[in-house]
């Protein structure tokens, strides 16, 4: 899988490490950030860009070159007033996409206000899968089925126009079974194999996510 895209992940503790470790994992640019120096230090052979930071601090956020990152993920959740300067720093700094991870509905409310993209309320390997998802451009997970399985949305890819599912066998290349199509706000539920794909639609698929890379 080539991954072109850059990441950096503030806060090493359970959830942020998971995240840096699959992202690193699958070849991706990782820059993993901590406060503490015994956090960075214990995790210097892990990653092979780790500093010790104080992300809320401007000075630290320019040397860093935060602002050419493309995906920042703040997992920090020990302060909601440092999680809010780091959001805030990070959007001034030019960051496209800001992933927080949150732990009250009102902490939420806060981070979306002060500019975060997305909010992500951590559980069991929740790390993980915001990795995964992440690395898949184009995939859209809707509902985790199992530890293997995920209902997932993805873009017809350009040399599928004009073809059907039968021409396609996308169960026996790629071990996923389409359940719906998607076109704008409708959802297609009751599918004709034999239609041509429209370029701009979405087929909704149940997929083996240990898999689902050969997609790429």
């Amino acid at each position: 899988m080539s991954i072109n895209k850059t990441y950096a992940v503030f806060g090493l503790g359970r959830y942020g490490r998971a995240v840096a470790e699959e992202l690193l994992k699958s070849g991706a640019e990782v820059l993993a950030i901590d406060m503490n120096m015994e956090v960075v230090s214990s995790l210097s052979s892990v990653f092979p860009v780790c500093k010790c930071a104080d992300v809320t601090d401007t000075d630290a956020i320019e040397q860093l070159g935060i602002g050419e990152f493309d995906t920042v993920i703040i997992a920090m959740s020990n302060s909601l007033e440092a999680t809010v300067m780091a959001i805030t720093l990070c959007k001034e700094a030019g960051v496209k996409n800001v992933i927080v991870k949150c732990s009250t509905e009102m902490h939420r409310k806060i981070f979306l206000k002060v500019g975060a993209d997305k909010v992500i309320f951590p559980e069991k390997d929740s790390g993980i899968r915001l990795a995964r998802n992440l690395l898949s451009a184009g995939f859209s997970e809707m509902m985790e089925l199992s530890e293997d399985l995920s209902m997932i949305e993805i873009e017809v890819k350009e040399d599928w126009v004009g073809k059907n599912l039968i021409e396609l066998c996308l169960r026996k290349k790629y071990s996923v079974n389409v359940v719906a199509i998607r076109k704008g706000d409708s959802v297609i539920t009751e599918i004709e194999p034999s239609v041509p794909l429209e370029k701009g639609t979405r087929l909704i698929v149940i997929a083996d996510v240990r898999k689902i890379k050969k997609l790429k």
